[in-house]
């Protein structure tokens, strides 16, 4: 696969500053669009990484109220923080700029005016959400309700996040203000639309026929969906007081729709850069030879792949994005991560706590990537992919190779002899990774090409491993010069290859082998000779340090300290259920009795096989209490029964009654016993 482009225009999804990024955004969108631009760059392309702050989204003013304080300082205090988090983990940007920027304001209303003018907008009076509690049309996150699609109850006025579907804040089940609580009322209201209904023609062509064999099959397979359900008008423009006021007459009170307004970001992005270093914008936004590429997570692939390029075109001579590599969600110990529950790892604060370990979280994230399905982050595996990959593989192959060059040669590169069989298979061998890695890196394969990485590393280690060096050191030290030389080879490779992957690691590996030029990532499959003869290598050190179990162990303690937290905030007692007659519970005969024996029900997770004595005869009872009780816990509890209840069969036992228990605010089930536990069994309570 060649890379023909004359440029590359390369965007990361503008993360919203209303918090803080998490390994969610990292997983999905902000490492693999580093490796790609990074890998870019180490083939001496043109290339312009771009994103920015996404300053105008309705989150925000929500987060500004909560805190009572205004937009611009949330703004302004997540923009610094997220910034500060990406350089720190190597993320580079060649622009990273503000949606609330001027340049930005400006290049989102030249649009919106020239598409205005050209009649590219339908204007229509429609019927909104309004709270009449405080006064206020309910946009986007102002206004929940139930998902019309997958009835998720937790959807938003403008993307369910359960299903991932876009949608019109119209379209809920028992929408709710986010502000008041109330139930909206509609009342109507004036907005500007792009009607996506008039470009069904033009997307059929350019995505379902033209990418169905080069796009991600979840990248296609959705817009495809949106496309065959028929495409409908997007309103752009708000009832709000934040964002860009839309410059048209009438339009007072209005500003753009953020997802009219955040991917022009990329545009206004590239002019800031373009700005800064005396360069021509246009080209990476209007030359048919500029790859564009977007990097965004699943849900955002609606407004990357359908309405921003609807926009594209019907602005003018703008160019289609060549790909749309999303990734799909990544999920934090089993959960889904929130940002509302604090259930994340949080890039700051993982900054702080793992000083020194940027790569380990750049190299987890992209060996676990979730690039076709969800995935799973715990920190086991972290510790894992960390202690036996990065360091037992790649860090004990450098400590190898440069403990040994130091030990016998005082850190000079020995000269190769003759090569023997072994020794050209393994040059061979090393010279084809940059492109294996570099073709994976092209399909967007980051995890596949990441393991690659890890493939060359081990090269190392089997070659010293089948050739010992120690051992032949005292028969044949003249065949260890040769070992050794093409041992360093091969570190020298890796400090080319893994920089896209582990920058700062690779910057460290430099030092460690002295290399103040690197090779050149295409260069590696033609040169023998990457360390020459009589270099002089730098001081020896570790490349990769172990993860601890106690460092583990804290952070599933943090997590675990958050999931109670979460639990004690959100309990809630349950309602009184309706009246009973006193004839009705003088029905109930509950008795006292003791556990004597207990086991799980095969087959099922919750399902406790129970004897319990009741004095006058032993019952057998099945209760769902196995994820609170083990069987032994059980064993001789003294338990309060419904004894007249009728009989049922479940998972082919019989019934023969009930325990009385309740429910503690983490969800385990409390059973309910006499409180003297001294009493005998078959007491009826009165």
């Amino acid at each position: 696969m060649a890379l023909s482009a004359k440029r590359y225009t390369i965007t990361a999804a503008l993360p919203y500053t209303n918090g803080p990024i998490h390994i969610g955004h990292l997983a999905g969108v902000y490492v693999p669009a580093d490796i790609y631009s990074r890998y870019l760059r180490a083939q001496k392309k043109d290339v312009a990484f771009i994103c920015g702050s996404d300053e105008h989204g309705v989150a925000i003013s929500i987060k500004a109220k909560k805190e009572g304080v205004t937009p611009k300082e949330i703004i302004d205090k997540y923009d610094g923080m997220i910034r500060k988090s990406f350089v720190q983990l190597g993320i580079s940007f060649d622009n990273y700029s503000r949606t609330s920027a001027k340049i930005h304001h400006e290049t989102a209303s030249e649009i919106f005016t020239k598409m205005n003018g050209a009649g590219q907008f339908i204007e229509e009076v429609t019927e909104q959400l309004y709270d009449p509690e405080v006064n206020q049309y309910l946009a986007d996150r102002f206004v929940t309700g139930t998902c019309p699609k997958c009835s998720h109850t937790e959807a938003y006025g403008d993307q369910c996040e359960q299903c991932g579907s876009s949608l019109n804040a119209t379209e809920l089940i028992n929408p709710k203000s986010t502000l008041s609580g109330a139930e909206p009322i509609l009342k109507e209201t004036k907005h500007w639309f792009l009607p996506l209904d008039q470009y069904e023609d033009f997307m059929k062509k350019w995505v379902i026929e033209g990418h169905k064999d080069d796009w991600k099959p979840n990248v296609y397979g959705q817009v495809k969906s949106w496309v065959d359900e028929g495409l409908r008008p997007r309103a752009v423009t708000r009832d709000l007081d934040w964002g860009i006021p839309v410059p048209a007459k009438g339009a007072d009170g209005k500003v753009l729709y953020v997802w009219f307004d955040a991917p022009i970001g990329y545009i206004s992005s590239t002019k800031e850069w373009a700005a800064k270093n005396n360069k021509d914008w246009e080209p990476y936004w209007k030359d048919e030879e500029t790859s564009l590429v977007h990097f965004i997570g699943k849900d955002n692939i609606v407004f990357h792949c359908i309405i921003f390029p609807c926009i594209l075109k019907a602005a003018g001579d703008y160019i289609l994005p060549e790909n749309v590599p999303a990734n799909e969600f990544l999920n934090l110990e089993g959960n889904k991560i929130s940002t509302s529950k604090n259930w994340a790892v949080w890039l700051h604060e993982y900054l702080e706590e793992f000083p020194g370990q940027e790569d380990v979280l750049r190299y987890v994230l992209t060996a676990n990537s979730p690039e076709t399905k969800d995935n799973d982050f715990t920190w086991k595996d972290f510790q894992a992919r960390n202690n036996n990959e990065l360091v037992a593989i790649f860090g004990n192959f450098i400590n190898r190779v440069s403990v040994l060059t130091q030990k016998y040669y005082t850190g000079s590169v020995p000269a190769r002899k003759d090569l023997t069989k072994e020794d050209i298979e393994a040059l061979k061998k090393m010279k084809a990774f940059p492109a294996i890695i570099g073709q994976s890196i092209q399909r967007y394969r980051f995890r596949e090409a990441s393991q690659e990485l890890i493939n060359l590393a081990r090269l190392g280690n089997k070659y010293l491993a089948e050739q010992e060096p120690w051992k032949l050191i005292k028969i044949d030290p003249i065949r260890v010069e040769t070992i050794m030389n093409i041992a360093l080879q091969i570190a020298a490779a890796l400090a080319t290859v893994s920089e896209p992957f582990l920058p700062h690691s690779a910057k460290k590996l430099r030092t460690i082998l002295n290399i103040s030029n690197p090779t050149e990532w295409n260069d590696i499959s033609t040169s023998d000779d990457l360390l020459v003869s009589g270099h002089i290598i730098g001081k020896q050190e570790l490349l990769f340090a172990k993860v601890e179990d106690k460092t583990i162990l804290a952070q599933l303690n943090k997590l675990e300290a958050t999931k109670k937290k979460n639990m004690n905030d959100n309990f809630e007692l349950s309602p009184v259920k309706e009246n009973i007659s006193f004839d009705e519970f003088s029905a109930l005969d509950l008795r006292t009795g003791t556990i004597i024996a207990a086991e799980k029900i095969k087959k099922t997770k919750k399902l406790l096989h129970l004897k319990v004595d009741l004095g006058f005869e032993i019952r057998t009872i099945v209760s769902g209490i196995a994820e609170s009780y083990s069987p032994e816990e059980m064993i001789g509890k003294k338990v309060t029964v419904l004894a007249n209840l009728n009989s049922r069969t479940i998972k082919g036992v019989e019934s023969q009654g009930m325990l009385l228990m309740t429910e503690n605010k983490e969800g385990k089930l409390i059973v309910i016993g006499p409180e003297d536990e001294n009493m005998g069994n078959g007491f009826e309570i009165n």
